[in-house]
């Protein structure tokens, strides 16, 4: 199972004394590294900590008895951990110690930070996120062109901190014939980069795609022929539906899964009600012919998905609007 993203600050009086966050699995929890950074001043300090401290014996000792240990006075955390190993035990286990505890400060913007993690945890599928970017008119590319560059620079540069925060980016056989994407983080310095995932329900993609390589996944109908990929080294996912789909990437401990795969793709998950976050950018052209993002039948205006908890941001020329299909996962 993955760990989640979380942060930690310590403070004495106004200062913060100690920061830390959890890097990946197996390596210290923030509260480790914050109580690392404070030292000696974190007895009779504030820890605020954006998910419940973790109480059991994982891939590392519980961060409940660092924080027992190092004498804070106070503990806030944001949200409660979804995970039945915890569920309010941390809560309970520090204030069993004699701290105080806070529950629910900024809880709105930690649980949306954590969306992959509690999608998982509570649903056992990663957390689907459909982007996309289109001209004012509402077009992804002109006729007959592959990969034409619609926004900006800076807009660019957000989608590749996506691919660097999320577990898996996803694109269909047609994206992948046509674009032969590599999937891959650039231009972003400590970058990693995110499993690529090809959605081919027949497997005729040609292995020379530069989106194959170690980690990526083939996700595929249950009676396609699959031996070439496997011989690969590919992880193939066979299932009949994108619900299948997706449970079958949740056991390969993918959380997140960013969809950057053309209108049929995108509109297959949305059909299928399996797209939880939208992040769509705008760019101020207009193009005329071209392609549509959406291919799905024309619906009446009071049958449109309505976007809930909507950011709208200038990156550039361009204008990126966010917003939620679903609920974030809680206890």
């Amino acid at each position: 199972m993955p760990n989640p993203p979380v942060g930690c600050v310590i403070v004495q009086g106004d200062e913060a004394v100690g920061l830390g966050f959890h890097p990946r699995a197996g390596e210290p929890h923030a509260e480790v590294f914050a109580l690392r950074g404070a030292g000696a001043r974190a007895r009779g300090a504030t820890a605020y900590v954006t998910l419940e401290p973790c109480h059991h014996h994982g891939r590392t000792p519980p961060c409940t008895e660092a924080l027992i240990t190092s004498g804070v006075r106070r503990v806030v955390v944001a949200a409660l951990d979804p995970n039945p190993a915890v569920a309010g035990r941390g809560v309970q286990a520090l204030r069993d110690a004699g701290i105080n505890v806070a529950v629910g400060v900024l809880e709105t913007q930690a649980t949306r930070q954590q969306a992959g993690f509690r999608s998982l945890i509570v649903r056992g599928r990663p957390w689907v996120v459909a982007k996309y970017a289109m001209t004012l008119d509402g077009k992804v590319a002109a006729p007959d062109e592959g990969n034409g560059q619609v926004s900006g620079e800076v807009a660019r540069a957000r989608a590749m901190t996506w691919r660097n925060e999320l577990d898996a980016v996803a694109v269909g056989s047609g994206t992948l014939h046509s674009d032969d994407p590599a999937l891959t983080t650039r231009g972003l310095s400590g970058g990693r980069d995110a499993r690529a995932v090809v959605f081919d329900r027949r497997a005729r993609s040609s292995l020379q795609a530069h989106a194959w390589r170690p980690g990526s996944v083939l996700v595929t109908a249950p009676d396609a022929n699959t031996s070439a990929f496997e011989a690969a080294g590919v992880t193939v996912v066979q299932t009949a539906t994108l619900l299948d789909a997706l449970t079958g990437l949740g056991r390969l401990d993918i959380s997140s899964l960013l969809l950057e795969g053309g209108p049929g793709l995108l509109s297959a998950f949305l059909d299928a009600g399996l797209v939880d976050e939208v992040r769509v950018f705008i760019a101020p052209k207009l193009l005329g012919l071209g392609l549509s993002p959406l291919t799905s039948p024309a619906r009446r205006m009071h049958e449109a998905q309505e976007l809930r908890d909507v950011t709208v941001e200038t990156l550039g020329p361009d204008v990126l609007v966010t917003g939620l299909l679903s609920d974030i996962p809680c206890l």
